[in-house]
C-alpha cells in the first residue's frame, strides 16, 4: 500500500500546484484589467505596479485556498475514480478509511505550509498589498482620523479632533491621567505633533491641570516639548494593521490594544482565530471532496467540480458574512473563525458515513 499512498500524495499535491498556478495567472489578468484606468490615470511606477501583484498573489492564493484545495481533491480523485482505480484499491479488502489515509497526510503537509505562510509571509504581503490599495485605488480612509477617544495605557484615556498621519499632527488633543477611579490630571492642546527628529511630542497651547484633594494647580504654555506612553500612530491605527502582522506581532498588537480598549479588537481577534483555522479547514475540506469524488457518478466529473465549486464558494461565503458580522456588531470573533469550520465538519462526517457504504 505504500506505493499508492506516495501515488495519491504525488498526485494531491501536483494538482494543488497545478491548480495554484493556473488560477493566480487569471485573477492577476482580471485584476489588471480591472485596473488599468487607474494605473494610468494615477501614472504608478510599473516597478510599484510589479511589486503590488507580487503581494497580490499571495492575498489571492491565501483568499481562495479553500477553494483551490477542494477543487484540485475533487479533480484527481474523480479521474481515480473514472479510471475504476478507486474501486480496485477498496475491492483489495483497504477500508475506505486506510485509503483516506494519504490523503489526510497530503493535506497536513499543505496545512503546515499554510500555517507558516499565513504567520510570517501573508501578513508582510498584507501591507504592501492594503497599502497600495489605500493609496491608489480606494478613497476609503485606511484610518478612523476624527473624533477619536481610546484608552492607551491602564490609566490614560486620549480625545482627538482629527487627526493627519502624513503631517503626524492632531488637533484638540486632551490626555486625562486617573489612579483608580481618580482623575490625577488632565492635559489639553490645540495641536500636537511628533518631532521626528527629537522624537518629541510639541503641543501648542498646552494647559495643565493636577488636582490634589481640594485645591489644584494650573500650568499654561504657548509651545511644550514633552514625551508620552504611546506613539503618534497610535492615536488612529490603521483598520487593517493586525493583517500585516507575523503572529509574535499580532499576540503582542493585541494584547496592548485591549488594554487601550480599542473598538478594533474583534476585529483583530478574528484574524489571529482565522489564522488557525485556515489551515486546519485542509483536512475537513479534504474528507468532504474524497467522500464526494470516490465514487462514478452518472454526471461525470463535471458533477463533482460543479459541487465542488459551489461548496467551496459556499465556505468562503460564510466566513466572510460572520467576518463582516464581527467588524458591524459584537459577534464573538471565535465563533465567527470556527463555525464554518463546525458545520463544514458535520457534513464531512455524514458524507463520510454515506462513502463507506
Amino acid at each position: 500500500m505504500k506505493l499508492i499512498d506516495l501515488y495519491i500524495i504525488k498526485r494531491y499535491i501536483g494538482t494543488f500546484s497545478v491548480m495554484i498556478l493556473l488560477f493566480i495567472p487569471i485573477g492577476i489578468m482580471v485584476d489588471v484589467a480591472e485596473k488599468i484606468d487607474k494605473f494610468k490615470e494615477k501614472e504608478i511606477p510599473f516597478m510599484t505596479i510589479l511589486e503590488y501583484y507580487v503581494d497580490f498573489t499571495w492575498y489571492f492564493a491565501n483568499l481562495l485556498f479553500p477553494i483551490f484545495l477542494f477543487l484540485s481533491v475533487i479533480w484527481f480523485t474523480s479521474k481515480l475514480a473514472n479510471n475504476t482505480e478507486v474501486i480496485a484499491i477498496l475491492s483489495s479488502g483497504i477500508s475506505f478509511f486506510r485509503f483516506l489515509k494519504p490523503f489526510l497526510l497530503a493535506a497536513m503537509f499543505i496545512a503546515v505550509f499554510a500555517f507558516f505562510a499565513g504567520m510570517f509571509i501573508v501578513p508582510k504581503s498584507n501591507l504592501g498589498f492594503n497599502d497600495f490599495r489605500y493609496k491608489y485605488l480606494i478613497t476609503k480612509k485606511a484610518r478612523n482620523t476624527s473624533k477619536v477617544f481610546q484608552q492607551i495605557n491602564e490609566n490614560e484615556f486620549i480625545y482627538i479632533s482629527s487627526y493627519d498621519p502624513i503631517r503626524k499632527r492632531a488637533t484638540n488633543f486632551t490626555l486625562e491621567h486617573f489612579e483608580g477611579n481618580k482623575l490625577e490630571f488632565k492635559i489639553k492642546a490645540n495641536r500636537i505633533r511628533w518631532i521626528e527628529k527629537d522624537s518629541i511630542f510639541r503641543l501648542s497651547n498646552y494647559t495643565k491641570r493636577s488636582f490634589f484633594g481640594d485645591s489644584e494647580r494650573y500650568q499654561a504654555n504657548a509651545r511644550k516639548d514633552t514625551i508620552f506612553d504611546f506613539e503618534i500612530d497610535d492615536l488612529a491605527p490603521v483598520n487593517y494593521m493586525a493583517e500585516t502582522l507575523t503572529f509574535s506581532e499580532l499576540n503582542q498588537f493585541i494584547d496592548e490594544e485591549r488594554e487601550r480598549g480599542s473598538k478594533l479588537i474583534n476585529s483583530h481577534l478574528l484574524v489571529r482565530h482565522k489564522r488557525w483555522s485556515i489551515p486546519i479547514s485542509a483536512f475537513i475540506l479534504t474528507i468532504i471532496a474524497v467522500a464526494v469524488s470516490s465514487f462514478k457518478r452518472r454526471g461525470g466529473m463535471g458533477v463533482n467540480l460543479a459541487f465542488g465549486i459551489s461548496l467551496g464558494f459556499l465556505f468562503i461565503f460564510f466566513d466572510k458574512i460572520f467576518g463582516v458580522l464581527v467588524s458591524k456588531s459584537t459577534f464573538p470573533p471565535f465563533i465567527a473563525a470556527w463555525l464554518p469550520l463546525f458545520l463544514f465538519g458535520l457534513l464531512a462526517f455524514f458524507l463520510l458515513r454515506h462513502a463507506k457504504r
